[in-house]
């Protein structure tokens, strides 16, 4: 069965995730009276905005590692890890807003999922490397 759907569902929900960040870091910086363009001033504002933006720093990494485990191991896993990743990430944010002690959880079970993805990739292409020489 071909999970290429499934994959692209997961990763639709990662870019929703992501929009619903930034409104929450425009709503932040209107409650928190942050001017555009500071990102500093107010701790509350301060915790939303790496938030939005630590997020943005782990897509770029987790959807193409999807896209790659997908192909090359199981598009089916990859969802799932994507979703591991998507449910961390809501962790991280809902920790990470009220004191940025509280974020370690989410992000360390993100981050995990994001790390399979990749040692994956990298174990699957070395096989294919060793097997073609």
């Amino acid at each position: 069965m071909d999970h290429t759907a499934l994959v692209g569902f997961v990763v639709s929900l990662l870019l929703l995730q992501y929009l619903a960040f930034g409104m929450m870091v425009g709503m932040a910086r209107a409650r928190c009276k942050v001017s555009a363009p500071a990102t500093t001033g107010n701790p509350e504002f301060e915790r939303y905005y790496r938030v939005q933006m630590n997020t943005l720093e782990q897509l770029i990494i987790v959807i193409p590692a999807m896209w790659f485990f997908a192909v090359m191991i199981s598009g089916l896993y990859a969802a799932i890890l994507g979703m591991v990743f998507f449910v961390g990430r809501i962790l991280y944010a809902r920790g990470y807003t009220q004191a940025a002690e509280k974020r370690s959880a989410g992000f360390g079970i993100g981050y995990l999922a994001t790390i399979i993805l990749v040692l994956g990739i990298a174990g699957k292409s070395l096989m294919v490397l060793i097997q073609s020489l």
